[in-house]
């Protein structure tokens, strides 16, 4: 559980609701331009887990130890966080680009050998609840993050001071970005700082192999996991289902804080709140999902976190300055003054409200129905494939968003193309046995 507290304020505050709005927003002379660019890096990076998770995860298992490739990917990500300081208002596009792919595909590489260890640590009954409470966790330390940027970092340009009315910590100049830019360090000291617990105190499985052998033999063991599944269509069923539900799952958590920050020039303080009401919700509702996993079960919870998830995405793509649902209810331009003073912004936080509620549950949950379904041994090859499925197509939901967004140069249009892909993913989930590991009735082909 320590590992998700670690690891998620890097997704909370540089990929959602911090560096990604400043990227779109400040750092890109357009914001239509801005958010093409931060869509191809996630796309992009989606594209390279994709296709090395299911290898890195087979050379897992032959090698058995896991925490020295947490190790090694847990170093190239920090490094590329703290470089993410430089990327200054005015300065190429290119290099935060670069750094964002890099720290995102060494941030997910770690996660796939963190999943490989949970069938080994834990029963089948309990894997649902530790693995809701894990992320709730992770949401809390994304959350604590996040407050003391907007508290304590980000100023606002007009009056020089943060949301509790004081000057930043450090002399960080709003009109240069810093806070944002800082968040990159923040996160790489919290991840090095809390990682440490999960490598001295949790256990590992020993070296079986030397790595050159356990290379060769990997591929091996991948290629027979490729044929496997042709049999276990159960598993095969489920992983095509995740595959296009969690791009979509993806899509709106990366792309939702930049789309609100170009639709109501949002700054870094509106944003921050923003995220900081999100991961009230979302540690509220991975706690409820612990105990509802054990009685309902996780492809329930999964169900119903999709059905919110596709209600709140519809619902932000048709909530605009003065209107929502299209336009069919009519809010006025009207401004309260303070924060998300008008109606429309208050229309867009109540829908961000069920995305809260639901992409915790929907994530951990979905971990634990896999892990459900795959033996201790077979772990590391299996969650190489989970993190392919997450990832197979993760590059396009971005991409189509940021197609979709520059060729039509509406940013609402590109985010509702997001709105396929967890309607798509939920069909498929539904015909879906539970657990996965049991076979699919021969009334209902694959």
């Amino acid at each position: 559980m320590g590992f998700d507290w670690a690891a998620q304020p890097f997704f909370t505050v540089v990929i959602t609701f911090i560096f990604g709005p400043y990227f779109v927003s400040q750092l890109a002379d357009d914001p239509v331009r801005g958010q093409a660019w931060w869509g191809y890096a996630i796309a992009f990076s989606g594209l390279l887990i994709a296709v090395l998770s299911p290898v890195l995860g087979a050379i897992a298992d032959q090698t058995g130890a896991r925490k020295r490739w947490i190790a090694a990917f847990a170093s190239v990500k920090i490094v590329a966080l703290f470089l993410l300081w430089n990327a200054e208002p005015g300065s190429a596009l290119i290099y935060p680009f670069l750094l964002i792919v890099i720290a995102s595909i060494a941030a997910e590489f770690s996660i796939v050998f963190n999943d490989a260890m949970i069938p080994s640590l834990m029963t089948n009954r309990e894997i649902g609840r530790y693995s809701n409470i894990a992320w709730g966790l992770g949401y809390l330390g994304g959350m604590l993050v996040l407050i003391c940027v907007v508290a304590l970092m980000a100023a606002s340009e007009e009056t020089g001071l943060t949301l509790i009315g004081l000057p930043p910590i450090f002399g960080l100049d709003p009109a240069a970005g810093e806070a944002a830019r800082a968040t990159g360090p923040l996160a790489a000291i919290w991840y090095l700082v809390f990682i440490l617990p999960m490598f001295l105190l949790t256990p590992d499985t020993p070296q079986v192999k030397p790595l050159g052998a356990a290379v060769r033999d990997g591929w091996s063991d991948l290629k027979a996991t490729w044929g496997e599944l042709r049999e276990r269509k159960a598993i095969l069923r489920f992983l095509i289902a995740r595959m296009i539900y969690q791009d979509g799952v993806n899509g709106l958590i990366a792309l939702g804080g930049t789309f609100a920050a170009a639709m109501f020039a949002w700054q870094t303080t509106e944003i921050g709140v923003f995220g900081i009401i999100l991961n009230v919700v979302a540690i509220f509702g991975c706690l409820a999902a612990s105990r509802l996993d054990r009685t309902v079960g996780s492809k329930v919870l999964v169900i119903i976190s999709l059905v919110c998830l596709t209600i709140a995405c519809i619902g932000i793509v048709s909530t605009g300055p003065g209107f929502t649902l299209f336009g069919w209810w009519q809010l006025g331009l009207e401004d309260s003054g303070g924060l998300f003073g008008t109606p429309a912004e208050k229309a867009y936080i109540f829908f961000g409200l069920l995305i809260g509620v639901a992409f915790g549950p929907v994530q951990a949950s979905s971990r634990s129905f896999f892990a459900r379904s795959v033996t201790p041994e077979e772990a590391g090859r299996y969650f190489g494939l989970y993190a392919l499925a997450g990832r197979a197509t993760s590059f396009l939901a971005p991409f189509t968003v940021a197609t979709v967004t520059a060729l039509s140069g509406s940013a609402r249009l590109g985010m509702a193309t997001l709105v396929l892909f967890l309607v798509v993913g939920l069909a498929i989930l539904v015909a879906t046995p539970y657990p996965a590991n049991k076979p699919v009735p021969p009334s209902r082909p694959l």
